[in-house]
């Protein structure tokens, strides 16, 4: 059994990875992804074998919540047999996913079975134009009949994660509280992160503050502090009178670092030590020279998390402060 040494240089100690499995989406959402996106070529991706070596490693020095996400997991083929793998785990606290939710009519019920316990789902608008035109693809019913299958299927907790942008969508806060309260979800709004070169609109200009929006759903509910701790970024607020939680994650207006325990592994074996740095760790390399060292690879993940930043430096202008688009971190 491996002591937990997955500790940074300034004492956090890192128990959550976010592991993904695709840059390959069937959605190309604005604020994520180039419509002409080149994906990169299926043997610079990481095989199912080495992401659950990947996983095996970092549950052995002390992860005990994984979530998986893409460019969209749920594209990945085979995934399942990748996710009973890792639901088998019994150290692991947490196995959850970040999806789209088009393909969840077929995959809810084999992903909860599979031992996945959280979903988060992204929905940025109920009405179908506007959804549209922010994925650039026509598939509102789909994702909502994902959600009912989602619910039907009976995992922990399922939450919807929408980006606010400001004369976009900022209108439909109301809206999506009320989608969620309805059904028992929990919501998050997020503040537009600047990865990646976008041309559909100025991040400037459409900018939409966590106050902004907490402001406009207390006009309508009673929200209170939630003692909820997921270990991730969501600050969270409980819908007075209901079971939904309203998450709020604002890498600009209220900077989350300090408490930061998680890294995140691109579909490409990229180690990335934090959303707002470039520098990363290639762990392909190191799993295609040595396959199955586990120790070796155990080694590379403690040394490289001395180089984990404190902090991430945002900010909204023009400015893009990393060059990789969100679809290749996975959010």
């Amino acid at each position: 059994m491996h002591t937990n040494q997955l500790v940074d240089p300034f004492g956090r100690r890192i128990t959550y990875l976010r592991l993904s499995v695709t840059d390959r989406c069937d959605f190309r959402c604005t604020y994520c992804m180039s419509e002409d996106m080149q994906f990169a070529p299926r043997q610079q991706i990481l095989s199912l074998e080495e992401l659950y070596a990947v996983a095996d490693a970092f549950i052995g020095l002390g992860v005990r919540r994984i979530r998986i996400t893409g460019g969209e997991p749920l594209v990945r083929k085979n995934l399942l047999s990748l996710l009973q793998r890792l639901g088998e785990r019994d150290e692991l606290d947490d196995l959850a996913i970040t999806t789209n939710g088009s393909q969840l009519v077929e995959m809810a019920a084999p992903l909860r079975a599979a031992g996945v316990r959280r979903l988060n789902i992204s929905l940025d608008s109920l009405q179908r134009e506007r959804f549209a035109a922010f994925t650039r693809r026509d598939k509102l019913d789909q994702v909502l009949a994902g959600i009912d299958a989602a619910r039907a299927a009976g995992f922990d907790r399922i939450k919807l994660n929408s980006v606010v942008q400001s004369g976009r969508n900022d209108d439909e806060v109301l809206d999506l509280v009320e989608f969620a309260v309805e059904r028992g979800l929990d919501i998050s709004f997020i503040e537009e992160m600047p990865l990646g070169s976008v041309v559909s609109h100025s991040r400037e200009q459409t900018f939409c503050s966590s106050d902004e929006v907490r402001q406009r759903i207390e006009q309508r509910h009673a929200l209170v502090r939630s003692s909820k701790v997921t270990g991730g970024p969501s600050r969270y607020w409980q819908v007075v009178g209901t079971q939904t939680q309203v998450g709020f994650i604002s890498p600009h207006s209220h900077n989350f670092c300090g408490d930061c325990n998680r890294v995140r592994v691109t579909a490409e074996g990229k180690l990335v030590l934090c959303l707002g740095h470039d520098n990363a760790l290639d762990l392909k390399r190191l799993l295609r020279a040595h396959p199955g060292d586990s120790e070796r690879l155990r080694q590379a993940l403690t040394e490289a998390l001395r180089l984990k930043p404190e902090r991430h430096h945002f900010a909204t202008d023009e400015q893009v402060q990393v060059v990789r688009f969100m679809s290749m971190t996975g959010g």
